[in-house]
């Protein structure tokens, strides 16, 4: 089998390059500076892969769209489903949306997830891919793109936007940041670590993320309300009105609550004995 990688050259394209070459299988890829173009690689390969930053992902699956058969798979490799999953529908070939939750720093596969998004498919098909994934450990989650896209609003979405948040408060508040290390625990120090991490990484792929997604301003209408709510909580000095406020979320997470504590437990331990 052989699976052609449509910015294959990128990190991330890369990164699947090596998955599909310790499968077995022949692998080319396309980008800027290599021989082969897009085209090249969407009339030879059986599985097309297009592995490009978010805003280009529609167009590019346009440009390749009349050169696919109804023989090939057609994939994406976007942290957005329903308007690529759309996009890759217009060519005749059988369409499986791909979300990797990882970036292409990972070393392996192994205890990653992977969300699969299928549209037009034979469960064959699916089975020839997800084998590929789960032999090298992936955990697959499969939903519809729609789905996908309105979870990756909360899940990607609302962490970003809200560790984006703190960073901006603290450099209002003109905090050192190196100053406030010396302050904290291993918990608060995890959460800023988060911070430090997302400011260290590319402002187009977040900022693509947040603007791109459709489910995302919902998401962040109920963030606005609810800080806005927590500050009346705060501001109250009403322990009791805080108490329920607390116990209200407590009840929410109430069967994540002892795996949580026990994998930031892990992370603790990490961080001291470091």
């Amino acid at each position: 089998m052989q699976v052609g990688i449509i910015g294959g050259t990128g990190k991330m394209g890369r990164f699947f390059a090596d998955v599909f070459s310790s499968a077995g299988w022949d692998v080319s890829v396309s980008g800027r500076k290599t021989a082969l173009t897009n085209r090249d690689v969407a009339e030879q390969a059986d599985v097309v892969m297009v592995s490009v930053p978010i805003r280009e992902t529609v167009r590019v699956i346009a440009e390749i769209a009349a050169h696919l058969s109804e023989r090939q798979i057609l994939c994406d490799l976007t942290s957005l489903k329903a308007e690529p999953v759309r996009a890759m529908l217009t060519s005749p070939a059988r369409v499986i949306g791909l979300h990797p939750m990882f970036g292409p720093g990972a070393e392996s596969l192994r205890g990653q997830t992977i969300i699969v998004t299928p549209a037009r498919c034979e469960p064959e098909d699916l089975t020839l891919l997800l084998d590929v994934f789960e032999r090298q450990g992936a955990s697959i989650t499969i939903t519809t793109p729609e789905e996908h896209d309105r979870m990756m609003a909360v899940i990607q979405g609302l962490t970003h936007v809200s560790t984006l948040a703190a960073a901006e408060t603290i450099r209002r508040e003109e905090v050192d940041v190196a100053e406030s290390l010396t302050f904290t625990s291993p918990i608060y120090r995890i959460q800023m670590g988060l911070i430090g991490r997302l400011l260290a990484q590319d402002p187009d792929l977040y900022g693509d993320m947040l603007r791109m997604n459709p489910a995302v301003p919902g998401v962040l209408a109920a963030f606005e309300d609810a800080v806005r709510d927590l500050r009346s909580v705060v501001e109250s000095d009403d322990p009791a009105r805080f108490r329920e406020y607390f116990a209200r979320n407590a009840r929410h997470y109430e069967t994540y609550g002892s795996d949580a504590t026990r994998e930031t437990d892990d992370l603790i331990r990490c961080v001291v004995s470091r």
